[in-house]
């Protein structure tokens, strides 16, 4: 049998296999049980002196991994935004990974540059954001937030007469960093990696809702960053953008937004929960989230297309491309073209559907508050996205109730702390939840509050 042969056989057994994964999602335990877990110690074993053949490679991943999985690409998780995969976005993705395309430049991928570069219009405009927006598709929000804030500090320095590329920080005037209270960890992340200490950040109080108060805002100035959130990681909530970025742009400030999942709300009948966020100077957004585009695949936009591109610019003698090339927006030099799966959900989707989808989880987001409350827990946000913040009767039967709910394999959501008290979160961003989903969620909630002590 040819080489060519084998190859062909092999994907095709893959696709068979990846396939009925797919198609058991909807009676697959949301969290893998114990026993596949267990069983998971199969793999662990010596590097074999001579390797195993690709045939049984495949099958010992599938039949020990594909139990010990968990469903987030099923109807019934409940946990930190993630989307399920649109079918579409799968489908691009496993012709992309056939292509084994160097998403670099025009010159290693002209079908790459193409479609990214399409890609990160098409994200502009259904984000409503500055069209001449320079759009970096990277690993992560922690990856883009890194790139985005690398390009506001280089570029804050460079107005007061710094060149950071060549003299870096040593003697440069300090950039100062405020964010919210509330702010999500992979900011701060990145601010720790590019050596913002985390005892010189500024942190802006919030309200009840976990927003930044307008009138507590810490002084700002020319050598400011400020950082704030279009949906607040537990409540969904937004900063109030139209009364904070013209305060920021009068002073000289950069505005950095982690819209990590709330930024999609710009494509929905609810676009008005953000109104102001255009005003900003970068933004970061994922895809795998809200867009239901597989993980790997995150957005660093730039009203500033040149301050990006200089700052991430990795043009070599051997290497030079375009500007906008992605390895000139992003952190990545040799790259996978993370822009097309992207591209073809919103090809796919178009407005309405992305519209409709948005919409209809805001929706569900709503019956599901309500529904709770009806039935005695405590919600703790507005619910004006799509998080419900809950809590039960005490903090023990809060925990109680999550861990039976996570037991039972039906569904699976994660715990959160809210005002320093145990809650949890349910954020319902799949393509796959139907209402129906949504009402089997309550009345196991529902069942779990009248049984379990309080």
């Amino acid at each position: 049998m040819s080489s060519h042969n084998d190859e062909h056989q092999l994907l095709t057994e893959a696709d068979r296999r990846a396939l009925n994964y797919v198609a058991d999602i909807p009676t697959r335990p949301v969290f893998p049980p114990r026993a596949a877990i267990a069983g998971l110690q199969a793999f662990e074993e010596a590097l074999p002196e001579r390797g195993y053949p690709a045939s049984q490679v495949l099958r010992r991943l599938d039949e020990i991994g594909s139990p010990a999985t968990v469903a987030s690409n099923g109807p019934r998780y409940f946990g930190f935004v993630i989307g399920a995969t649109l079918p579409i976005a799968a489908a691009a993705e496993r012709l992309v990974l056939a292509w084994d395309q160097c998403a670099s430049s025009f010159d290693n991928s002209p079908v790459a540059d193409t479609l990214e570069r399409i890609a990160g219009r098409w994200v502009t405009e259904t984000l409503d954001l500055p069209r001449e927006s320079a759009v970096g598709f990277g690993t992560s929000a922690s990856a883009c937030t890194l790139a985005a804030l690398s390009a506001a500090r280089r570029t804050l320095l460079a107005r007061k007469g710094w060149d950071f590329d060549a003299d870096g920080l040593v003697g440069a005037p300090e950039v100062r960093v405020v964010v919210s209270a509330s702010v999500h960890i992979t900011v701060k992340k990145a601010l720790r990696v590019l050596g913002f200490g985390m005892n010189r950040l500024i942190v802006a109080p919030t309200d009840a809702q976990g927003r930044v108060d307008p009138a507590q805002l810490p002084e700002l100035d020319a050598l400011t960053i400020l950082c704030l959130q279009a949906g607040e990681v537990n409540t969904g909530e937004f900063d109030p953008f139209a009364e904070l970025i013209p305060r920021a742009k009068a002073a000289g400030a950069w505005v950095h937004i982690d819209g990590a999942f709330g930024l999609w709300v710009r494509a929905s009948s609810s676009a008005t929960l953000a109104t102001g966020v255009e005003l900003a100077d970068s933004w970061t957004t994922d895809g795998h989230k809200w867009l239901n585009t597989p993980y790997d695949g995150a957005m660093a936009i730039c009203r500033d297309a040149e301050a990006l591109a200089t700052a991430m610019n990795s043009d070599a003698v051997y290497a030079t491309a375009s500007r906008d090339a992605q390895k000139n927006l992003t952190l990545e030099f040799s790259r996978r073209a993370r822009g097309i799966p992207i591209w073809a959900a919103l090809s796919a989707l178009g407005r309405d559907g992305l519209r409709e989808l948005i919409d209809r989880h805001i929706r569900q987001a709503s019956h599901l508050a309500a529904s709770l409350r009806a039935a005695g827990y405590q919600v703790l946000n507005r619910v004006v996205l799509n998080q419900v913040l809950v809590r039960a009767d005490s903090d023990e039967q809060t925990v109680a109730i999550r861990l039976a709910a996570q037991e039972s394999g039906r569904v699976w959501f994660g715990p959160t702390v809210w005002q320093e008290r145990p809650a949890f979160r349910l954020s319902v961003s799949s393509w796959r939840t139907t209402d129906a989903d949504i009402e089997s969620l309550i009345e196991l909630l529902g069942e779990l509050r009248r049984t379990t002590p309080a």
